[in-house]
């Protein structure tokens, strides 16, 4: 949501919109205790292109059960002139290795990715990601999914076109159960947060994957409708989305609002390209369920990354899907 609200408000310029967020946005101190011995560098001539780290959970799903772990994990790179994005979902339960945490009493082993964040907060998800990436992360943004609802609901609802008929039974409606027709449609924010939550009864039997297509509707939706759906033309549009989406959000401390806003302006929704890292399909290691990545095509995504290379990237997630 970040680069949402940020690329809005660039619209406008600095103002006072952008003192409020200042104010409002939660911030997190994302890089304590990550040793920079262990971080990557950045790729000369790709020093200017920013990467940031996206970590959602959904704190009020109830069919959540994973406690302080995070459902959604994105790196997203922007390229040195801040005028594309490349936001590539990596699978909670992929089998990576994760550095032992700050106090020495978790890590140091093999699991989820997402157990780093149980383990070690942000400053353990970046070090875990960084040496599973090789990418610098230079900024973090923590996101509430469950926020969705009312940022939605605070654009007037959002355009998701749904490829196959499936019905929800994890819904905010009163009996559990939502039903989505195929095609184009708007949804308000309850239906949107429930599309964007779903894992157990999408067609296909692809659980996560699918939940991970669909945020990324959802995320690409939302900032096509708040760049062009007169919300950044509108105060009190403005004003209601602004309130929102700082509820939403914790960023870190060294980002600064005002500058990425305006680097950030003239960002829109086909200018964004969602990929999801390289794996080989899922399987069991001892009684967990995981995601077996393809570390060698997840190595040529990211290399592409790090160059700040957009063809390449496309060129490697194309690949990727390749059996």
């Amino acid at each position: 949501m970040v680069p949402v609200i940020l690329a809005g408000i660039g619209l406008v310029g600095v103002g006072l919109y952008l003192r409020d967020i200042e104010g409002d946005v939660k911030r997190v101190d994302a890089f304590d205790s990550v040793p920079e011995a262990s971080r990557p560098k950045k790729d000369a001539g790709a020093e200017d292109a920013k990467n940031f780290l996206l970590l959602g959970s959904d704190t009020r799903d109830p069919s959540n059960k994973g406690g302080s772990r995070t459902d959604t994990i994105i790196v997203m790179h922007l390229n040195k002139d801040m005028s594309a994005a490349q936001l590539i979902s990596i699978p909670r339960d992929t089998w990576v290795p994760v550095p032992k945490s700050k106090d020495g009493a978790s890590g140091g082993v093999n699991a989820k990715i997402n157990a780093a964040y149980a383990w070690g907060g942000a400053p353990l998800m970046v070090q875990t990601v960084e040496g599973y990436t090789g990418v610098r992360i230079d900024h973090v943004a923590m996101i509430d999914f469950g926020g969705f609802k009312e940022i939605v609901d605070a654009l007037g609802g959002v355009e998701i076109d749904v490829p196959t008929a499936f019905t929800s039974r994890h819904s905010l409606n009163a009996n559990g159960i939502r039903h989505f027709a195929a095609g184009k449609q708007t949804m308000d924010g309850a239906a949107a947060l429930d599309y964007s939550r779903e894992r157990y009864d999408n067609p296909g039997g692809k659980g996560d994957f699918s939940r991970i297509e669909n945020q990324q509707q959802v995320i690409k939706a939302i900032l096509n409708k708040a760049v062009s759906g007169g919300t950044v033309t509108s105060p009190s549009k403005l004003n209601s989305f602004l309130n929102a989406t700082t509820d939403t959000v914790s960023v870190d401390e060294n980002l600064n609002l005002i500058s990425t806003a305006m680097d950030l302006r003239h960002m829109r929704s086909d200018k964004l390209q969602f990929f999801t890292s390289p794996y080989k399909g899922t399987g069991m290691i001892g009684d967990q369920s995981v995601v077996l990545p393809d570390e060698k095509k997840a190595k040529a995504l990211f290399d592409a990354v790090r160059k700040d290379d957009a063809k390449a990237i496309a060129a490697a997630a194309e690949a990727s899907k390749k059996k």
